[in-house]
Parts: C-alpha cells; structure tokens; sequence
C-alpha cells in the first residue's frame, strides 16, 4: 500500500456531499480502513500530488486523470442550432452558471414593478426575478424563482460525485484461494509452486461493476474493474498477477500456474508463526463519464491475507 502524504482527504459519502472538498486533478486513491471480516473498504483516502503533476502507478495501466468542472450545458433542445453537450465556465459577466436552468442567473436590478408580467402572477418579495442568458443559444430571459437558483460552481466536481458512485459499490478485497491450503495441518515445500486466486470473483470482489450517482445537479456513471492483483508472499517478494488466478486442483500435481504463482526457496520455520505471511492487494481501475466529460480513478489498498506453511523435504541417508 502507498505510504500516506502527510496531507490527505479522507473521502466518504458525506465528506464529498457535505463539503464538495477540492481534489488535486491527479490523485493516489487508497483504501485507509478495510473491514476486517468482508474485505470492503471502509474509509476512502486520497493522497494529492503536486499541482499539474500526473499520477504514476507502479504498472502499466490507465493513470488516474480528470477533476471535470460541475458546470455543463447538456444540449437542452431550445429548437434552435446549439453546439453539442460540454463543459462551460461556472461564471460569466452575465452570472453564475445553472446546470438546471441551462443558463447563466443573475438577480434582474431594479426588481419589476408589482403586477409585471415577470412577476409570474407572485407579488414583490415573493421569490425573485432573475435573468436567464444561454450563450449557446445567445437566448436571454426572464425567470421567477422561490429560491435563488443553484449555483453549479458551488456544487461538487464530476469526479467527487463519482467518488460518491463507487461508494455505492461497496468494493472489496478479493477472496483469498492459495495452494497449500492455509491450514496448520496443511505444509507446502521448498521448491514446489504455490498457486494464487481470486476465489469465486464476483463484481464485488473483482468487477465488472457499473454504478451511478447524482449532486448538484451532475449525473455520474462509473464503472469499475480490477487491474491487477499484488501479492506479498512473504518472502520478501511480490507477485503481480493481471488476472484472477487459476485455482489449484489435485490433478494438477507439481505443475507450475498459468498465470499467478510463487516458489518459495526456504522454510518458513523461522517466521512469525512458523508461517509466511500472505497478502493480497486489488487495484482499481474506475472509468467515469457525465455531464459531457469523463475521467479515470485509480483505487488502491483493498488488502486480504491468509498465512501458509513451506516446510524442507528431510532426505534419509542410510
């Protein structure tokens, strides 16, 4: 797992919705508190980097890209030539930016009088009156309002109502498979393959998982998969795996796995235990569009692990 920066974000549901916190356009995003029993991450922890800097994880997959602007013009039909969805500045000379009313709002100063066909049939005092500009449409109106209308500006980034998405996703560490099984009856040796699985990987544990969310007016769908899997073994070594592993069966005798395995070449007697240690460490890849933009989140952190015995064959000599 990353070693934290000494200033970090601790990203949850209520922390994105409550606070619509400022992210670095480039993040490490690790898992700070898996739960202990369902391997699920508990607690989100963002590690910015330095301003304009890239993140750059150890491997050659996507890198994590893509704040976004919570400000959009989604295309609304006005009858009338207008460019394609997209992302627009959440201020202007005409206003502030509101996703739901497709414009920039501004109070209308001086006020109408009473009886003005802005009024909408409401009384002075009774909401307001803003003006609505569209520069797509180079539309300009008048609207009445209970409440001011919302500033897009001050809402969350596409990126933090993603974070909110992959909270609904309830992700979780991957199902630890190894031969030898972690018994304290079972003893694998010096020299032999040791097999590494996802067991029975599902879209929790392994994706494909989809997910969307919604705030401030900005709709995300993320979609989820995993990487690759990092295993610790131990030993002193680490084994990247870019699949779910193969799970052992007995008819497979010594064979050596297609895809994730380890040899180990020395006892494990003098380990805690009398066991190595092993652990296994899914990294995310989120895909994430919206709002005519869209983005790539990097997860990391989600850890598993499990404990086995390597033990030396004794050869007698008569």
């Amino acid at each position: 797992m990353h070693s934290l920066l000494s200033r970090v974000l601790v990203i949850g549901l209520l922390t994105v919705v409550s606070s619509f916190a400022r992210t670095v356009a480039y993040a490490d995003t690790t898992c700070g508190q898996t739960h202990p029993e369902t391997g699920e991450c508990l607690i989100w922890v963002e590690t910015p980097g330095p301003p304009d800097t890239p993140n750059k994880p150890n491997d050659d997959g996507p890198k994590d890209t893509g704040t976004g602007t919570g400000c959009f013009w989604d295309g609304t039909d006005q009858g009338i030539p207008k460019p394609p969805p997209g992302p627009v500045p959440c201020s202007a000379p005409e206003g502030y930016w509101s996703n739901g009313y497709h414009c920039y709002i501004s109070p209308l100063a001086p006020p109408p009088p009473a009886g003005d066909p802005a009024w909408e049939g409401h009384e002075p005092g009774d909401g307001g009156v803003y003006t609505c500009y569209q520069p797509q449409t180079d539309l300009l109106i008048t609207i009445w309002a209970q409440d001011p209308p919302p500033n897009s500006g001050a809402g969350p980034t596409p990126r933090e109502v993603a974070l909110i998405a992959i909270e609904r996703m309830h992700l979780s560490a991957i199902n630890i498979g190894i031969a030898p099984e972690p018994s304290p009856d079972s003893v694998g040796l010096v020299g032999m393959p040791v097999w590494m699985w996802a067991k029975a990987p599902n879209e929790h544990t392994f994706g494909p998982l989809t997910e969307s969310a919604s705030a401030g007016g900005v709709t995300i769908t993320a979609t989820a998969n995993v990487l690759q899997v990092t295993w610790d073994m131990g030993d002193g070594t680490d084994v990247v795996c870019d699949t779910a592993g193969s799970p052992y069966k007995a008819a497979y005798g010594l064979k050596q796995s297609p895809d994730c395995g380890h040899t180990y070449t020395r006892s494990s007697a003098y380990e805690t235990d009398d066991a190595y240690t092993v652990t296994a460490t899914s990294s995310w890849v989120i895909t994430w569009s919206g709002a005519g933009q869209t983005g790539t989140i990097r997860l990391n952190g989600l850890v598993r692990s499990t404990q086995i015995r390597i033990g030396e064959a004794q050869v007698l000599v008569n």
